[in-house]
Parts: C-alpha cells; structure tokens; sequence
C-alpha cells in the first residue's frame, strides 16, 4: 500500500471517535433548529407588524372612504371636502417624475455595467449614484429649490417633478447595473460571434434577461416616491384649492396627510387616514400589475 494512502485509524480528527462524532452532530442539530426558529420568529414578527399597519389603515381610513373624497378637493374643516386635487397631484408628479428619473437611471446603469466598468469615471459615478441614494430626500428638495423655485420665483408642479425624479434615478442606476452583472457572459458572448454590435447585444438580449429586476427596482422607486414629503413642501408645496398648471404650486397626497394629521378637526385627521390608505393601495396594485404584466410576457 502506498504511504499516501490513508487508513481509518489515521483520519485525523473526532471521525475516529463515535462519541465525539455524536455529539458534534447533536450540537450541529441544536445549533441548525436555533437559528431556524429564530429567522421563523423574525419573519412572524415582520408579517405582524404589516398586518397590523394595513389592518390600522384599512380600520380608520377605510371608514371615511366616500364617493365624496374622489371628486371634492380639499376644503376647509367642516366644509365636507375630499382629495381629488391631492390624488391626481401624487398621480401627476409620481408619473412624471417616474417617467423622468426611469430612462436616466437605465442608461446610467447600462454605462456602468457595460461599457464603463471599473474605469475611473464609472467608480466615480458609482459614488455619486451611491451618494444620493443614501441621501435624506429633504436634502433633494433643497437643491431642487435653489435650482427651481428661487431662480423662477415660486412653487411648481414641474419642480415637485424634477424633485421625484432625481430620488429615482440612483435606485434605477443600482438595480439596473446589479442586474446586469448577474448575466452569464456567455449570453453576450452567443449574441456577438452571430455578429450582433454591442447595442443590440445588450437591448435585445441583456435588457430582456434582466426585465424583471428592472422592473423591481423601478417599482421600489416608484414606492418610495409616492409616499415623499419633504421634498415636495420645497417644490410643489400644494394647493387647497382646483388642480392648476404644472407651472403652479400642485398639491399631493403626502403633503395633505402632512398638513391634516396634525390638525385639531377631526374631518382633516380622518382625510389624512384615507390618503395614507390611498397611497398604500396604490402602491400595492402596481406592484401586483406589473407582476401580472411580466409573467404574461413570459
């Protein structure tokens, strides 16, 4: 027998000993069923705290869900008004704002994960990118006002907008360029030796491999802006009254539920439960359509 060949009485360590080897698997066996106990009780513990928010929404918001809030604007107390102007702000500024930031962040990301790599400028837009999506939104806001609404002397739509749209843009760079990387270079390599130029490479095979993370990051920008408020009282600020021009100041639904939460009438504090109860719907349909939508196109 060779002098490399290993025998069972010279396996180093406790695979000699049963008794060792036992209470290893004893401890292992203890160790595994403590550490999934406690990630089921870290999941419980999340699934009770949503519940309990949609459960507290749904309580005292959906008591005051009438017809009369979708076609009244906000009035004030005791006039029985609605949220018409609020909602159709949050959808006009979110969209637009979306709409914005989504084909920015896309190209950025593509740069990053295609073409730009690990040079010297991509690193720095990598920070900068990182920077901003670290950033507190109010921040945002202030540099959209002294951009925006000091130069043009007031408060708009467009700069509520513009505001939204710089929030989205790093979280689309982020998930677009992490999505990218996840593709096997062999995709890319398959679509260039059939003689496909690097563009089309990546719109009709990378852009198509990645679609649903896309997607995800979009509608995680799409969430978070939605819900935005300091920001937008340095952009848009709001209007109580009819929905304007966008070169005006355009009220939302996270600057009303601001401004009546607080508020001593209790038919301004019951609004402001129905617009949170709005946006959280709202936000949760398009999540769920756009799931719809991605696994149709499959």
């Amino acid at each position: 027998m060779s002098a490399t060949t290993a025998t069972a009485g010279s396996v180093p360590g406790p695979a000699k000993n049963q008794k060792i080897s036992l209470a290893l698997g004893r401890r292992r066996h203890r160790t595994n069923l403590i550490i999934k106990a406690l990630c089921v009780l870290a999941t419980l513990i999340g699934l009770v705290l949503l519940a309990s928010i949609l459960l507290t929404l749904i309580y005292l918001g959906g008591s005051g869900l009438t017809l009369n809030v979708f076609t009244s604007v906000t009035k004030p107390p005791g006039s029985n008004g609605g949220l018409l102007n609020a909602i159709l702000g949050t959808l006009i500024q979110t969209s637009v704002g979306t709409l914005i930031g989504t084909p920015i962040g896309l190209m950025v990301g593509t740069y990053l994960a295609e073409y730009g790599r690990h040079s010297t400028l991509a690193n720095s837009i990598r920070f900068v990118s990182d920077v901003l999506l670290s950033a507190p939104s109010i921040l945002i806001g202030l540099f959209i006002y002294e951009i925006c609404v000091e130069p043009f002397g007031g408060f708009s739509g467009v700069a509520g907008c513009l505001a939204l749209a710089v929030i989205v843009i790093p979280i689309v760079v982020r998930t677009t360029e992490d999505m990218l990387q996840l593709i096997p270079p062999s995709l890319r390599e398959a679509a260039v030796a059939l003689g496909a130029p690097k563009w089309k490479m990546i719109v009709l095979i990378c852009y198509r491999a990645a679609k649903d993370g896309i997607a995800t990051g979009v509608l995680l920008a799409v969430a978070r802006i939605a819900g935005e408020t300091a920001p937008l009282l340095f952009t848009s600020l709001g209007n109580s009254s009819a929905l304007g021009s966008m070169t005006t100041p355009m009220s939302s639904l996270p600057v009303t539920i601001y401004q009546y939460a607080g508020s001593a009438f209790q038919d301004w504090v019951q609004l402001a439960w129905v617009g949170a109860l709005l946006i959280t719907i709202g936000v949760l349909a398009t999540n769920i359509l756009a799931r719809f939508a991605l696994r149709g196109g499959r």
